[in-house]
């Protein structure tokens, strides 16, 4: 493991660090916010999964995490969205390829070598930050934005003793039904569609639920409502009777401006439960 950065902020130290990806046959990046209080000893664990066309870099500048993060005392950890380099293959959309990688394993060609993001973040990423940090990996939770909120709730649901809660903002919910799925699922992981359920959230939580607290935010002004299908997923939480708040924020858009003003929430939120 590199480090490529640190730096001071909210008495803590936000770092940027690098390596050698097994999971991905490549070198992967993520930032690490510690709170002052890993100087005394391990802390919780929040994991932020980013959208489309982000690196780790997006969420780290712009959400405004560090700050509520530092005052809860856990830290925050930003992977990368996919992998990266010259030998990785790529799309000239923005949608599929690098910085498109949808969290998952990829079984198709070209995307098969290096695609393999689930394992990255199910096993390989928690496994060297639990090693090289003072970090508690038994109280961990996750959020995420957009395709990291669908990557968020996905992971959630498949590792229910990993997170103890989950949050999103804007997530894409259902992407066996939109095209922010179904072309990157067909090209990943192929034509049949029984291999794409388990990566949609919405057939998820009708399957089989979160056994702990969900949070989803939603902006009413979302140039994207119609890609990202927020309807379906809240129709699955009220028949499953889910724990949880789904919340309308009228006005609110795409951005990180949306992002920024209810993060806040989102970290609190975590917070409360990973000090239970």
């Amino acid at each position: 493991m590199k480090t490529v950065s640190e730096n001071r902020s909210f008495g803590g130290m936000q770092g940027v660090y690098s390596h050698a990806s097994q999971a991905c046959s490549c070198d992967m990046t993520f930032g690490l916010f510690l709170p002052e209080e890993a100087r005394h000893g391990p802390v919780p664990v929040l994991w932020y999964l980013s959208g489309l066309t982000c690196t780790h870099e997006n969420a780290m500048t712009k959400a405004g995490a560090q700050a509520v993060a530092a005052e809860e005392g856990i830290a925050l950890v930003f992977p990368d969205t996919s992998p990266r380099g010259e030998e990785v293959a790529d799309d000239a959309g923005y949608d599929l390829g690098q910085g498109a990688g949808f969290y998952v394993n990829a079984t198709e060609a070209p995307w098969a070598p290096h695609f393999r993001m689930r394992d990255y973040l199910a096993e390989e990423l928690p496994g060297l930050i639990g090693a090289e940090f003072p970090l508690e990996m038994d109280r961990q939770a996750i959020t995420g934005h957009s395709m990291g909120g669908h990557g968020a709730l996905t992971l959630a649901m498949s590792l229910p003793d990993r997170f103890c809660t989950v949050s999103a903002f804007a997530p894409i919910a259902n992407p066996t039904r939109s095209d922010w799925g179904r072309k990157q699922l067909g090209a990943y992981l192929g034509p049949d569609e029984s291999a794409w359920a388990p990566h949609d959230a919405t057939l998820l939580m009708a399957e089989r639920g979160f056994p702990g607290e969900v949070l989803i935010d939603q902006g009413s002004a979302d140039q994207f409502l119609d890609l990202l299908k927020p309807e379906a997923l809240a129709e699955a939480m009220m028949a499953r009777r889910q724990p949880g708040t789904f919340r309308m924020q009228k006005g609110y858009d795409h951005s990180y401006f949306f992002i920024s003003t209810f993060m806040a929430d989102h970290v609190a939120f975590h917070a409360e439960a990973l000090r239970a």
